[in-house]
């Protein structure tokens, strides 16, 4: 039960198990002193018949002097004794004296008359029963009563009768009322128990239930709930000892809270990828930027040859265990215990990746991982490399052939005149090449450090368009290529823009399509207004019917030194190159967009779209 396990329930018990305890051993004591200090009904009678034997023989010698047995009575009244004479014509010739019934005591109420007519005949007759068993009896006590002839002065013949009587005091009466007695004591008791069981309920109980509930609630996270201290005792103390820990509890929770906030709002922030796994690779903690990661590399399906590198269909991983590509790292980092840095390829992107052991009392419990994209420096990276590579290839060409050349001269190889021209001639356009180059590289320095100056003016596109065609008029005539204008009728307007850089633009889209058509084939230049970001804009296209880009080279032709014809000999009719990347940033500088749609062998067409409000 329920009481029985409580505070309240086993003191209860514990004290009505003492009680019981010592009211035990208080009785066998008592009942031990009783029955060495009380005699039994049988022993009184024998007593009391031996003592009403020599009663009557001093009786017997002074039975004359009615003092004398007063004097008698009054010393046995000082035990709880009396005596009463009776003769032998039932005549009761004295009375007890002070007797506790409080009423004249008869021989009648012990014995009867028959009985007495043996006791004159010589018998001792007792009487052990309560009220001396007489039907007629008043007595309220019990009483032992012994009658005893006694014999005249000359001691001839029996005179009377001697009764001595004395209440009765037994020792298994004298123990049954101590059984009562500890009986009603023990009710008492339990009573009392039960009582200051109640008691403490109200001044130990009800405090620990108090902090029980508080304690609950705390566990909840109620980190502000106080128990009421109603006392100074060890309870009160306890209560002001849970109040004070309880405040501590809720300062450090707020502080663990703030500093909680603090590295979530850190983590946020970042924009690398924070992602920390456990000893066996499932996710712990991790920031935005990292669950995106997750989220995306698990539902790729890894192929076994190159993991890091080939995407396929959506896999099933799940989303707390680490990503595929990770794992190499991840567990060399679990079983060598120390930091590592590597690059990891995941399809069209790089990113570099830190991972870090963490510790827990000198053993490795799981691995924080800090990532970052850097596609764009790796690609920034390729292409600074591959312009050195392509500079220094570029520059190599004509600076051999001028070498060369000039070599031939020197050493008079040239026999008539014509002959040094024409190597004269292939010097001088070497140099020009080379100063296209050295110029194109500049002027795509100063458009990508921002440097470049633009002599903005309001532009009637619709001539500087008429102009261009012109330009290029008779150089696509030698080349038996027809170039056409098709322009609206109403006036296109640029409020602002660069002319010169603009007819840069179109030399280099118009020179590429030249060198890239045959002969019979056609070149169109098209101009149109259309919306552009919710504002007027200004389309212009060149078109061409040359041999086109294949689809694998479009996303790259505008970068630097990038070739879609391999094979292309890098004679003085070839590029730089640097066209397209030039013509890519002057666009930009206007505000503008540049886009390509090629098919391979029918032609290319590159789409200008420029505000009209211009920069």
């Amino acid at each position: 039960m329920f009481i029985f396990k409580s505070v309240v329930g086993k003191l209860w018990i514990t004290i009505i198990g003492l009680v019981v305890v010592v009211l035990l051993t208080l009785s066998l004591f008592l009942f031990r002193f009783i029955e060495t200090s009380f005699p039994k009904s049988k022993d009184q009678a024998e007593t009391l018949s031996k003592l009403a034997v020599k009663v009557a023989s001093e009786i017997s010698l002074h039975q004359e002097e009615r003092r004398y047995l007063q004097v008698v009575n009054e010393l046995l009244s000082a035990q709880d004794t009396s005596v009463i004479i009776v003769t032998t014509d039932f005549r009761q010739i004295q009375a007890p004296v002070g007797q506790p019934d409080h009423r004249e005591i008869r021989y009648d109420d012990f014995f009867l008359n028959s009985d007495l007519q043996k006791v004159f005949a010589g018998e001792i007759k007792d009487n052990r029963l309560r009220n001396s068993g007489m039907p007629n009896t008043q007595l309220e006590n019990q009483y032992t009563a012994v009658a005893v002839p006694f014999m005249n002065k000359e001691q001839s013949q029996v005179a009377g009768a001697l009764i001595l009587y004395q209440i009765t005091q037994s020792s298994e009466e004298t123990q049954a009322y101590v059984k009562k007695l500890f009986v009603v004591v023990g009710v008492a008791g339990f009573l009392m128990t039960t009582f200051f069981a109640f008691f403490l309920l109200t001044r130990i109980t009800q405090p620990i239930q108090q902090l029980k509930k508080a304690a609950d609630l705390i566990s909840k996270g109620e980190y502000g709930t106080r128990v009421p201290i109603t006392s100074t005792d060890e309870i009160g103390e306890l209560a002001q000892t849970f109040n004070h820990m309880g405040g501590q509890l809720s300062d450090t929770i707020k502080a663990l809270n703030h500093e909680k906030e603090h590295l979530s709002s850190v983590l946020r922030s970042m924009t690398d990828a924070v992602i920390t796994f456990d000893a066996a690779g499932h996710v712990i903690l991790t920031n935005p930027q990292g669950e995106k990661i997750i989220q995306e590399w698990n539902q790729i399906q890894w192929s076994d040859e190159e993991p890091a590198l080939t995407g396929g269909q959506a896999g099933s991983g799940s989303m707390s265990t680490i990503p595929e590509p990770l794992r190499p790292l991840f567990e060399s980092v679990i079983s060598e215990a120390k930091e590592l840095t590597s690059k990891v390829h995941v399809r069209s992107d790089v990113w570099s990746v830190v991972m870090a052991p963490l510790y827990s009392h000198d053993i490795v419990r799981g691995v924080v991982a800090v990532m970052r994209n850097v596609t764009e420096e790796f690609r920034l990276e390729k292409l600074r490399t591959d312009f050195v590579a392509n500079v220094s290839h570029e520059l190599r060409t004509p600076l051999s052939m001028m070498q060369g050349y000039s070599e031939a001269l020197i050493d008079d190889i040239a026999a008539t005149p014509e002959e040094r021209k024409e190597l004269a001639q292939v010097i001088h356009d070497e140099s020009l090449r080379m100063g296209r180059l050295v110029r194109d590289l500049l002027d795509l320095a100063k458009m990508e450090t921002g440097n470049m100056e633009l002599h903005f003016r309001e532009l009637d596109v619709l001539a500087f368009l008429r102009r261009i065609h012109r330009k290029f008029a008779g150089l696509s005539k030698e080349r038996g290529i027809a170039i056409s204008c098709t322009l609206p009728d109403k006036p296109l307007l640029l409020c602002q823009a660069d002319e010169d850089r603009l007819e840069q633009v179109m030399t280099n889209l118009l020179d590429n399509a030249l060198r890239h058509t045959s002969a019979g084939a056609q070149i169109e230049i098209r101009a149109s207004e259309e919306r552009y970001k919710g504002e007027h804009a200004i389309l212009i296209e060149v078109s061409d019917q040359g041999y086109g880009i294949p689809a694998e080279d479009i996303p790259y032709i505008f970068e630097r030194f990038y070739k879609a014809d391999k094979a292309r000999t890098r004679g003085t009719n070839g590029g730089t190159g640097l066209g397209l990347a030039i013509v890519k940033n002057i666009i930009e500088a206007h505000h503008g967009t540049i886009q390509v749609k090629s098919q391979t062998g029918q032609g290319t067409t590159f789409s200008i779209t420029l505000p009209c409000k211009g920069v």
